[in-house]
């Protein structure tokens, strides 16, 4: 069987050498990467580390803090400080940072903009109940709202403080809305981590042996590179997978084929009132950047309409400008959700995520009192405004466009240089390099 390493470029730092030298693969493309010029010249200079020796920090994490935390690299990195694109560990060492905190740092560390917004609303109010009025939640919802398409219906805004908040919250308003319980999801997705949102995560690694997912269900991953179906003409992406395609120009046969599969789920597993959700990342990340065939969601969701359901975009990584096209990267699908989520980006850092909906589904949470204590708190409403206004100023959304686009054309010659680059895939900047032992043997 294929032995496949998965490694998105979006999640590591430059100095990825010391995760890729310890296997096969990873000397081979180190040889490529060997004449990798030096960074540029960078004028900050970083706060002097005062913490714990990394030796104490290390022993404290190992005896002190979860187990089920991962560590990247056998010689840890011990981050100090960081500065835009820059981080600088304890040793005053730079690193450029294509990590982002899992695709969360979305305009830069400690952007001047976005600290003097926290530092100003810090000194006048930290947190009271939004059950008062406070100025900055009003402002913020009202300039969130605005980046929506002007034509959708998606206007009442929740705000929380992770992305698997805001699709819990989401799971709860579709099943609220509808009247129906069962919700579908894809195969590969991640939409978190809670016992609640297990059942709607469809990657083992993610999942605990306890009781998750009542009623809730998987369709066939679109997957165009790794499915039964797909080939060169099937992404909307600067680069095609290489594996041959027999759809004509115009048309994508793989999406027909998988969303048959998608009404054979809901035909068999589903009651036959019909469903609550479709559940689905515009472009799955934490499986690895996967990308669906043209029109496939489209059709999904025209699908699950009619079957009852709501359709939920999970835009959490995928939001903000980050794929470069559009603000909100189900609009390249062509389609307008009913519930959209998002987070990481949004608060660049800071804990902060929202669901957005229609009138119409918000009006449900009113049969009964909801409420997150910290979400919407002033705080997070000023530094997640100075982060709209960050995207917009320094153009965030067209250079991710520009460079994505130059670095996935620049990365698909790895691909046809090398035997073990499988695949090269992504839009904008969230970009994927899967590296394949045999790049001829296809998983279906």
């Amino acid at each position: 069987m294929q032995k496949i390493v998965e490694f998105r470029i979006t999640l590591f730092l430059i100095d990825f050498y010391s995760l890729i030298r310890s296997n096969y693969l990873g000397r081979h493309v180190c040889r490529y990467l060997s004449a990798t010029p030096e960074m540029p010249s960078c004028d900050f200079k970083p706060t002097p580390y005062k913490g714990k020796p990394k030796s104490e920090i290390t022993k404290i994490r190992g005896e002190n803090l979860t187990p089920a935390l991962l560590t990247y690299y056998k010689n840890h990195i011990l981050i100090n400080q960081g500065y835009m694109q820059w981080l600088f560990d304890e040793e005053g060492r730079r690193f450029l940072d294509l990590f982002g905190g899992i695709v969360t740092v979305s305009v830069g560390h400690c952007h001047p903009k976005v600290v003097q917004a926290l530092d100003e609303q810090n000194r006048l109010l930290w947190h009271t109940t939004n059950i008062y009025l406070h100025p900055k939640i009003h402002e913020y919802a009202e300039k969130l709202i605005s980046k929506f398409p002007a034509d959708s219906n998606l206007k009442v805004v929740y705000f929380v403080n992770s992305g698997s908040d805001a699709n819990d919250l989401a799971v709860l308003m579709a099943r609220m809305y509808t009247k129906r319980f069962d919700i579908i999801s894809l195969r590969n997705a991640y939409h978190g981590a809670s016992p609640y949102l297990m059942g709607l995560t469809s990657l083992s690694s993610w999942r605990y042996q306890v009781p998750s997912g009542f009623g809730m269900h998987q369709a066939v991953n679109p997957d165009v590179y790794k499915g039964p179906w797909g080939g060169s003409n099937c992404r909307d992406s600067p680069v095609q997978t290489d594996r041959q395609c027999d759809c004509s120009s115009g048309s994508c046969e793989a999406g027909d084929n998988y969303v048959e599969q998608l009404e054979d789920l809901i035909r068999h597993s589903c009651p036959k009132e019909g469903i609550a959700a479709f559940f689905a990342e515009s472009i799955q990340g934490v499986g690895g950047t996967v990308q669906f065939p043209k029109n496939y969601l489209s059709r999904a969701f025209d699908l699950v309409r009619s079957k009852g359901g709501v359709c939920i975009s999970d835009e959490v990584q995928t939001g903000f400008g980050r794929t470069g096209t559009h603000y909100w990267n189900f609009q390249g699908h062509g389609v307008t959700p009913d519930i959209v989520t998002m987070a990481k980006g949004i608060g660049n850092g800071f804990p902060l995520a929202a669901v957005v909906t229609t009138p119409e589904i918000a009006a449900t949470m009113g049969k009964a009192l909801h409420f997150n204590t910290y979400g919407g708190n002033p705080l997070s409403c000023a530094v997640g405004s100075s982060v709209l206004d960050v995207i917009e100023e320094d153009n965030c959304q067209q250079i991710s466009h520009d460079i994505g686009t130059h670095l996935l054309e620049e990365l698909s010659k790895l691909r046809d240089q090398f035997d073990y680059v499988g695949d090269v895939r992504g839009k904008g900047l969230m970009i994927g390099v899967e590296l394949v032992a045999d790049k001829v043997c296809i998983l279906f």
